[in-house]
């Protein structure tokens, strides 16, 4: 079973832990956006008649890269994947209307959770100032409070978690991926999970969802 598995949710719902446990269970790739542009930078889209010929030209500018452009890639890496489980994309209701022409999913995965609990994920995390290792107050706190297990730096907490930050996140991702949660729906391919659980306990219902619709 090579299952065509897309996961949606919003920052903090746990998408990058239930990813890969899915790509541990199933044997499939884990195609994220990210990940996907990094390593196509320089892909020949000149055909499309954009501002730039590479993708990495948007990237070293710092600029967004275009709709046209990410639909490419996307579309190269799962051409090449033997099964995937899709992240950060499609990130609105073009992109999912572009995504249901050039493949099949077998269920698309909700990571569902309350707006406070995803605030104090992503608030919680703390950040070694010299190593760079993170910590997790409440999930993987470190053993004395402030202090580094690795090499005993102090933590600190970076801007971009702070709460107002979180709550803008989340505001900005809601606002863009509605639309797509609701396509989703009307096609029949959603499977809402509640991703309040453990980890162990939402995994337990995002494998059930797999092996139900896959």
């Amino acid at each position: 079973m090579n299952p065509h598995i897309l996961i949606l949710g919003a920052p903090g719902a746990g998408k990058g832990t239930q990813s890969d446990n899915i790509v541990s269970e199933f044997g499939v790739e884990h195609v994220t956006t990210g990940d996907a542009l990094r390593s196509n930078k320089g892909m020949d889209i000149s055909h499309l008649g954009l501002e730039y010929d590479t993708p990495g030209e948007y990237m070293d500018k710092g600029e967004l890269v275009p709709d046209p452009v990410v639909n490419e890639i996307v579309k190269t890496a799962l051409e090449e994947a033997d099964g995937y489980v899709l992240d950060g994309y499609p990130r609105n209701l073009d992109q999912a209307e572009y995504l249901s022409e050039i493949t099949d999913l077998d269920v698309v995965l909700y990571l569902d959770v309350d707006e406070d609990v995803l605030v104090a994920r992503l608030t919680g995390r703390r950040v070694c100032e010299e190593c760079g290792a993170t910590y997790h107050v409440e999930f993987s706190p470190p053993e004395e409070e402030g202090v580094c297990d690795e090499c005993g730096g102090d933590l600190y907490q970076r801007e971009d978690d702070s709460e107002e930050t979180a709550r803008e996140r989340i505001r900005v991702y809601e606002e863009n991926t509605a639309p797509v949660v609701e396509f989703y729906d009307d096609e029949g391919d959603l499977a809402r999970v509640d991703g309040e659980g453990t980890p162990d306990e939402v995994w337990a219902d995002v494998r059930e969802a797999i092996e139900s619709n896959a």
